[in-house]
C-alpha cells in the first residue's frame, strides 16, 4: 500500500509545485543568467550518465525531420523559428560528423501534410549543409504531418543493417500534427524495427511527441530559447547506447591510398561521387582516395563505395570515433575554498563571489572552472593536466585499453 501511495499517475495528483522558480531574474532585471545555469547544469547531467566500456552505436544512420509549416514562421526564436533552427542545424551537422565520421545523416522536410526528402542518407557534410542553406528560400505553408515524416524515414531505416544505429530526430515547431491514419500505428513500427526517435520541441510539450520518444528510447526536449535549443540540438551528437536489436559484427572497412607509380605524374581521372551530379559535375583530377577493391576514385572520406559497396575510412576518422567508448572521468565538483588561485585549462584567475564551486580531476588533482570541465568532456576528450604532467601521463596509458593495430571491432 505504501508502494501504491508513492506513485503519481498524473501531474495533478502531485503536490503544489512553483516551477517557475527555476528561473530567476538578475539585477538588470534579466532572466539570460538562470537560462544559462540551466544549460550547465544540465551538461553536467548528461555528463555525469556517460559510462566508460558501453556498447554504443558508432555506426549511426540518423534522419533529421524538419517542420517547414506555417507556425516556424513564429519570431519568439530569433528572427523565426524556421532561420533559428536553419542557422543551429548547420552547426549541428558540422559537428555530428566531427564526432561521428563514420556515420550517416539524411534530412526530411514537412509542410503541408506531406514529406519531401531533402536529401538522401551519406555521409558527405557539404551536400548537406548545402541542401540545408537552400532551404532558406522554401515557402512556409499548412500544418506539418508527423507520421508522413517518420514512414519515409521507416522506409529507408528498415534497410539498414542490424548492426548499425538507426536514429530519427525531429525538430517540431507546430502543435499539431496533420496525419492521414493512426499515427500509434507507425509507432508501433518504429519501435518494432528499433528506430530511436527523439524530438525537439520549439513551443510546448506536445503528447504524441512524447509517447513517441518514450516508446522508442529517445529524448524529447522543449527548448526555453535559441542557447537553450542549440544545447538540446547538440546533445544528440554524442553516440547513444546500443539497442537489445543491434548485433555485433565486423564490418570489412577499406582503406584508401593514392595510386600513382614512382617517377610519373598520376594520371587525370574522374571521380565517382560527382559522376551523376547535376549541380557539381564530375571533372578530371589528378588527385583523390581510390578504393583498394575496385580502385574507383572519391574526392572525400568517409564514402561508401558506389561500385563495390565496400565503406571508406581513414584511421583518423576511426580515432575520432573511438574515444566515444571511453569518455573522460567525471571531474569532482567541490565548492571553492580557495584551494587553488586559478583554472589549470584557461589560467583564469577563480574570484569567491563568482565562483561557487570548482570541478577536480581524481587523477592529476587539478582544478577546473565549469567552462573548461565542459571543454574538456565534449570537445577534447582528454584532460589537460592529464596529458600534460608527466606521471599523470604514465598512468593515464596504464589504466586506458588499447586495441591491437590490426583489429578493430565497431558496431
Amino acid at each position: 500500500m505504501a508502494d501504491e501511495d508513492e506513485i503519481k499517475e498524473y501531474r495533478w495528483e502531485t503536490g503544489y509545485e512553483k516551477t517557475w522558480e527555476a528561473i530567476k531574474e538578475d539585477d538588470d532585471g534579466l532572466v539570460e543568467g538562470s537560462v544559462a545555469d540551466i544549460i550547465q547544469k544540465a551538461k553536467r547531467k548528461r555528463q555525469a550518465m556517460k559510462k566508460g566500456f558501453s556498447k554504443l552505436g558508432m555506426m549511426r544512420h540518423l534522419y533529421v525531420l524538419l517542420d517547414c509549416s506555417e507556425a516556424m514562421s513564429i519570431p519568439d526564436l530569433k528572427p523565426t523559428r524556421f532561420i533559428c533552427s536553419l542557422k543551429l542545424l548547420d552547426i549541428f551537422i558540422e559537428e555530428f560528423f566531427d564526432q561521428n565520421p563514420i556515420s550517416q545523416l539524411g534530412v526530411i522536410a514537412m509542410k503541408a501534410k506531406r514529406a519531401e526528402k531533402i536529401t538522401e542518407l551519406g555521409g558527405s557534410c557539404r551536400k548537406h549543409v548545402k541542401a540545408v542553406a537552400n532551404l532558406n528560400k522554401l515557402n512556409l505553408t499548412g500544418e506539418p504531418s508527423l507520421q508522413n515524416g517518420l514512414e519515409l524515414a521507416l522506409k529507408t531505416l528498415k534497410m539498414v543493417p542490424s548492426h548499425a544505429s538507426r536514429e530519427v530526430l525531429v525538430v517540431m515547431g507546430s502543435l499539431t500534427t496533420c496525419d492521414p491514419t493512426d499515427i500509434h500505428i507507425t509507432i508501433e513500427a518504429l519501435k518494432a524495427e528499433g528506430i530511436r526517435c527523439s524530438v525537439v520541441s520549439l513551443s510546448a510539450e506536445i503528447r504524441v511527441c512524447k509517447f513517441l520518444c518514450t516508446e522508442t528510447g529517445g529524448v524529447y526536449g522543449a527548448v526555453l530559447d535559441d542557447a537553450h535549443f542549440k544545447d538540446q540540438l547538440l546533445q544528440h551528437i554524442d553516440p547513444p547506447q546500443a539497442g537489445n536489436q543491434q548485433e555485433y559484427s565486423l564490418i570489412k572497412m577499406g582503406f584508401p591510398h593514392g595510386k600513382t607509380e614512382e617517377g610519373k605524374d598520376p594520371p587525370l581521372t574522374m571521380c565517382m561521387c560527382h559522376i551523376d551530379s547535376t549541380d557539381e559535375p564530375s571533372k578530371l583530377t589528378s588527385g583523390g582516395y581510390h578504393c583498394p577493391q575496385c580502385y574507383s576514385k572519391y574526392c572525400d572520406l568517409p564514402v561508401e563505395c558506389s561500385a563495390c559497396g565496400l565503406t571508406l575510412a581513414s584511421a583518423p576518422h576511426l580515432a575520432r570515433s573511438y574515444h566515444h567508448l571511453f569518455p573522460v572521468p567525471h571531474f569532482q565538483e567541490k565548492p571553492y575554498e580557495h584551494q587553488a588561485t586559478i583554472c589549470y585549462g584557461c589560467q583564469k584567475t577563480f574570484n569567491a563571489a563568482t565562483e561557487k564551486t570548482v570541478y577536480q580531476c581524481g587523477a592529476c588533482q587539478q582544478v577546473f572552472c565549469i567552462d573548461c570541465d565542459i571543454f574538456i568532456h565534449e570537445t577534447m576528450h582528454s584532460c589537460v593536466g592529464c596529458t600534460t604532467i608527466p606521471a599523470s601521463v604514465q598512468a593515464l596509458h596504464a589504466r586506458k585499453p588499447v586495441a591491437p593495430p590490426h583489429s578493430l571491432s565497431i558496431l
